[in-house]
C-alpha cells in the first residue's frame, strides 16, 4: 500500500546478522539450489555461454591494442603503404558480436530455470499455507504473509539475476584480467588491481552491514503499514459504521513516518558508501595509468599497451561501480527469501499420518455414523473448551447442539473438519478415527453452511461452483434452483456472471446464505453441518431458509449448531452444552418434560418472541 520508491542505489541489505554471508544466508541458497538444478543441462549450457562471453570480452581490448600498434607507423614509411589490417577489424567486430550473442544465449537459456524456480517455490508456499492449522491463520495477518511471499518470489529472481548476470561474470572477468596482466606485463599491474578490488570489497561489505538495520526497519514498517491498510480495507464497513477513517489513517501514517525516517537515514549512509567506493576506484586507476605511462615513456610498453591497460581497468571497474548495489540487493533478496522459506518450515501441526487411507463412507445415501468418545480439547492450556464430551450421531439422523456462547458448540464443527487435533479422546466417522484418515477425503465428505458466509470476490456462478470445481453450468443452475436462488439470479442484469464484491458484500445476508446452501448442495456431501446458519437473518427469511435446510438435511447425517431453539425442534437428538460439557440430551419433547436448562432456555426465548 506504500507508494513504491525503488531505486537500485537506495536499497540496502536486510540481513539479520552483521557479517557478509551468514550460515543462514548459505542455508537459503542451499534451499533454492534443488529448484535450479532440475535443469542441469540448461544450467551447464548457460554457464558455458557466460564463460565464452567473458573470453570474448577480454579479447576485444587485446585486438584493439593490436590494431593500434599496427597503425602506429610514420606516414612516409614503407609500412604506411600496406593495406589496412582488415582481418583485425573484422575480428574485433566478430568478438563484440560474439560477446553479445553469448550473453543473450545465457539469459535465454536461464530464463526458464528462473521462472520455473519462482513458480514452484511460490506454489509450494501457497500449498503449505493451505495445509497449516487454523491456529496459524488466526494468528497471522494476511497482508504480512502475502507481502512475504511477494518479496520472496521477487528475491529469487533478484538473486539469480544479480548472481548469474553480475557477480559471477565480474569474478570470471577479474580472474581473466589478473591472469593476463600478470602474464603480459609487470606483476605490479596485477598487484595494484588485486589490492584495489580487495579494499573495495571489504569497504563495501563493512559499510553495507552498518546500513543493514536501516533496511530491516524499512521492511518491518513496510509490512506493518501494509497489514494495517489491508486489515482496514477488508473491514471497510466497520470503519464507516464508527466513522474511524481518521483513526485508521493515523495508524497507517505512524508506520509510514517510521519508514520515511529509516529511508532518509539509509540514503545519507549511502552517500558515505558511494564516496568511499569512488575514492578506492580512482586511486587504483591512477596507479595503473601511472605505471603504464612510465612503461610507454621508457619504451617497455606501446601506445596500444597503454590503451589496453586503461580499457581493461575501465571494463573491470564499471561493474565494480555497481558491486555495492548488487551486494545489497543480493543480501536483501536472501533476507526476503528466508522469510518466505520460513513459512515452508512452519510446523503443520495437523498433518496426515504416513500412508493414511481415505475415509470410507459405508452408505453415502444415509450418511455416516459420527461418534465423539471422551473428547477433551483446548486452544490454550489454561482454558479448556471441551471436557470429556461423548455422544453419537446415528447415520441419517439430525443432532442439534444448543447452549450459551462460549459453551464449545462451534468447536465441535472445527474438530469434525479436523482444523485442530484433540488432546484426548477419539472422534470416529463410520468407525474410522478422523486423525487416521486423509484430511482431504474427510473434508470432501462434509458440507457446511456457516453462520457467516464469506464469498470470493468473483461471480455468483463461480461461488456456487466452488462447492464442486469443474461443475457444468447446468449443475450450478440445478443447485441454485434447489436453494431457491435461481429466480433471483435470473432477474439480475448479469445473471450468474454478477460480481458479489469483496467477501460477498454486494449480496444481502439471506442471498449469501442461499448461495452457501447451493454450493453445499452441489458438493453433495455425506454429512452436513449447520453452524448457526440462520441466526443472523430476520424471522421471515429464517423460516424460508430453514425449510431449505431441512430439505438439504433429509437422508443425511446432520449436526446443527443452533442459537434459536425454534429451529431445531425437529431434531432426532438435542444436546445441551454448558462450559464445555453436555448437561442434557434428548428430543425436544423429552427436554421440555425434564424442566431443566433446555426448558429454561425455551421459555426465555418464547417470552422474547412475544415481547
Amino acid at each position: 500500500m506504500r507508494p513504491s520508491s525503488h531505486h537500485a542505489a537506495t536499497d540496502s541489505a536486510g540481513s539479520p546478522k552483521a557479517n557478509a554471508f551468514t550460515r543462514g544466508d548459505w542455508r537459503v541458497i542451499r534451499d533454492l539450489l534443488p529448484y535450479l538444478l532440475e535443469h542441469k543441462v540448461r544450467v551447464a549450457f548457460a554457464l558455458s555461454c557466460l564463460i565464452a562471453a567473458k573470453f570474448a570480452n577480454l579479447g576485444i581490448p587485446i585486438l584493439l591494442k593490436d590494431l593500434i600498434d599496427t597503425l602506429n607507423v610514420k606516414v612516409d614509411s614503407a609500412q604506411a603503404l600496406m593495406l589496412i589490417p582488415v582481418g583485425l577489424i573484422l575480428a574485433y567486430g566478430a568478438l563484440r558480436v560474439s560477446a553479445s550473442l553469448f550473453n543473450e544465449l545465457r539469459e535465454a537459456l536461464f530464463a526458464r530455470v528462473t521462472q520455473n524456480a519462482v513458480r514452484k517455490v511460490a506454489l509450494q508456499v501457497f500449498n503449505h499455507l493451505h495445509s497449516l492449522a487454523l491456529s496459524f491463520h488466526l494468528a497471522r495477518q494476511t497482508g504480512g504473509v502475502s507481502r512475504d511471499i511477494e518479496r520472496g518470489t521477487r528475491g529469487i529472481q533478484s538473486l539469480i539475476s544479480y548472481s548469474l548476470y553480475s557477480i559471477l561474470p565480474t569474478l570470471i572477468e577479474f580472474c581473466l584480467v589478473l591472469g593476463y596482466l600478470a602474464y603480459a606485463y609487470d606483476i605490479w599491474f596485477a598487484v595494484i588491481t588485486f589490492v584495489a578490488l580487495v579494499l573495495y570489497i571489504i569497504f563495501t561489505v563493512v559499510v553495507t552491514e552498518w546500513r543493514t538495520h536501516f533496511r530491516r526497519t524499512m521492511n518491518d514498517m513496510d509490512s506493518k503499514a501494509n497489514q494495517k491498510a489491508i486489515d482496514s480495507l477488508l473491514n471497510f464497513e466497520t470503519v464507516k459504521y464508527f466513522g474511524n477513517e481518521q483513526f485508521e489513517s493515523h495508524r497507517y501514517d505512524e508506520n509510514l513516518v517510521r519508514y520515511q525516517t529509516a529511508a532518509i537515514q539509509s540514503q545519507k549512509s549511502l552517500a558515505v558508501l558511494n564516496l568511499g567506493q569512488q575514492i578506492i576506484i580512482a586511486i587504483g586507476l591512477v596507479l595503473i595509468l601511472w605505471r603504464a605511462t612510465i612503461g610507454v615513456s621508457n619504451g617497455t610498453m606501446t601506445l596500444g599497451d597503454l590503451v589496453l591497460v586503461n580499457t581493461l581497468m575501465i571494463q573491470l571497474y564499471i561493474p565494480l561501480n555497481f558491486l555495492g548495489v548488487i551486494y545489497r540487493e543480493i543480501k536483501q533478496a536472501i533476507t526476503d527469501m528466508d522469510r518466505m522459506f520460513s513459512l515452508l518450515s512452519t510446523d503443520r501441526e495437523v498433518a496426515d499420518k504416513p500412508n493414511a487411507p481415505p475415509l470410507h463412507i459405508a452408505n453415502y445415501q444415509t450418511g455416516p455414523e459420527v461418534c465423539f468418545e471422551h473428547v477433551s480439547f483446548h486452544y490454550e492450556k489454561k482454558r479448556e473448551i471441551l471436557k470429556d464430551i461423548s455422544f453419537t450421531i446415528p447415520a441419517g439422523t439430525i443432532t442439534a447442539v444448543v447452549g450459551q456462547s462460549g459453551a464449545g458448540k462451534s468447536t465441535l464443527a472445527r474438530l469434525l473438519f479436523r482444523f485442530y487435533d484433540i488432546q484426548s479422546g477419539r472422534i470416529d466417522i463410520d468407525g474410522q478415527a478422523i486423525n487416521a484418515v486423509q484430511q482431504a477425503s474427510l473434508r470432501s465428505a462434509i458440507g457446511i453452511v456457516p453462520q457467516d458466509t464469506v464469498l470470493f470476490n468473483d461471480t455468483i456462478g463461480y461461488n456456487i461452483a466452488y462447492g464442486k470445481p469443474g461443475s457444468s453450468m447446468e449443475e450450478v443452475q440445478a443447485a441454485a434452483r434447489a436453494a431457491q436462488i435461481d429466480g433471483f439470479i435470473q432477474r439480475l442484469p448479469d445473471g450468474y456472471n454478477t460480481q458479489v464484491g469483496e467477501r460477498g458484500l454486494k449480496l444481502s445476508g439471506g442471498e449469501k446464505q442461499r448461495v452457501a446452501i447451493a454450493r453445499t448442495l452441489l458438493k453433495k456431501p455425506a454429512m452436513l453441518i449447520f453452524d448457526e446458519a440462520t441466526s443472523a437473518l430476520d424471522s421471515k427469511t429464517e423460516r424460508a431458509i430453514q425449510e431449505e435446510l431441512l430439505n438439504l438435511a433429509r437422508n443425511r447425517t446432520t449436526l446443527i449448531i443452533a442459537h434459536r431453539l425454534s429451529t431445531i425442534t425437529h431434531a432426532d437428538q438435542i444436546l445441551v452444552m454448558e462450559q464445555g460439557q453436555i448437561i442434557e440430551r434428548g428430543t425436544h419433547a423429552q427436554l421440555l418434560e425434564a424442566h431443566g436448562r433446555y426448558a429454561e432456555m425455551w421459555q426465555m426465548q418464547e417470552r422474547t418472541a412475544v415481547d
